[in-house]
Formats: C-alpha cells, structure tokens, sequence
C-alpha cells in the first residue's frame, strides 16, 4: 500500500512561500521541489495546485510534459547528455549510447546544456562537463559508480 504522505510536505510548503509569489510561479516551484526532494512526487502536485489556484490537471501536465522533471526518485547519479545540435556533430549520440550500456547512473538526454563551445557536453549531478571523449566519460564514471 502506498503511503499518500510519504513526501516532505514541509519542504513543498518552504518552496512555495519562496517561489509561489513569482509571476508564473509553477516552473519555478517544481524546479525548487525537485531540487529539494530530488523530484516532484505525485502526492505534491496537489498541494501545490491548491498554494497556486490551478487543478491539479494543470500541475500534472507541466509535471510530465517537460522530461527535466521526475515524480520518482533518481536511481543513482543522473548523468544528462546533450542531444543538440553541436554535440550531436562530434559524437554526442555515441556518448549517450556508451552511457546508457555502461549502466551506474541514470543517463538522461536533454537538449541543450548551454555548452556548444564545448561540445559533446554531459552533467553529472549538476556539475558540467565539455570536451567529452569517451574515455574521459568511462573515467567520470569509473568516479561515481565504481569499475564497471
């Protein structure tokens, strides 16, 4: 049976009373939730559609339009390979295809991370990385989930 109060409802709260007044509120409040709590759990999204007078069909469906959010929590390091354009040039694709086999992390495309200049670019937990190659990725997760 699952527990409908099994998230930290007191940290869903603290970001609302910090982002709620925002114009547009609602991206920042999931940004802040997930942030806090690692991902916006589903028992969240309707305490936070009442704090900011939308449904909770409203909340549900930015929660899982845009792939950056999660409602579960992250199994492992999240490592994001970027899939735009400038990456994809210099092997951006293989370095997601040799992440998601290398296991250890839980590998998320995205689209951009903001470092075409650095291209192929990945972030591990926050942190980025440019001039990716694929023994500098094997080594960064060598780093984080032990030998493969």
């Amino acid at each position: 049976m699952k527990h409908t109060d099994s998230y930290d409802r007191q940290a869903v709260g603290q970001v609302l009373a910090e982002r709620g007044r925002l114009d547009g509120p609602l991206m920042p409040v999931l940004h802040g939730v997930q942030e806090a709590l690692g991902h916006v759990p589903e028992q969240a999204v309707q305490q936070i559609a009442h704090a900011l007078n939308l449904s909770r069909a409203e909340v549900h469906g930015v929660l899982t339009y845009y792939h950056h959010f999660r409602t579960e929590p992250a199994q492992g390091p999240v490592l994001q390979v970027c899939r735009a354009e400038a990456c994809r040039s210099v092997g951006g694709e293989q370095l997601l295809q040799r992440a998601r086999a290398a296991g250890g992390c839980e590998v998320e495309p995205v689209y951009c991370l903001g470092l075409c200049a650095l291209a192929p670019a990945v972030m591990l937990e926050g942190q980025p990385y440019g001039r990716m190659s694929a023994q500098r990725l094997d080594d960064l997760l060598d780093d984080v989930g032990g030998p493969r």
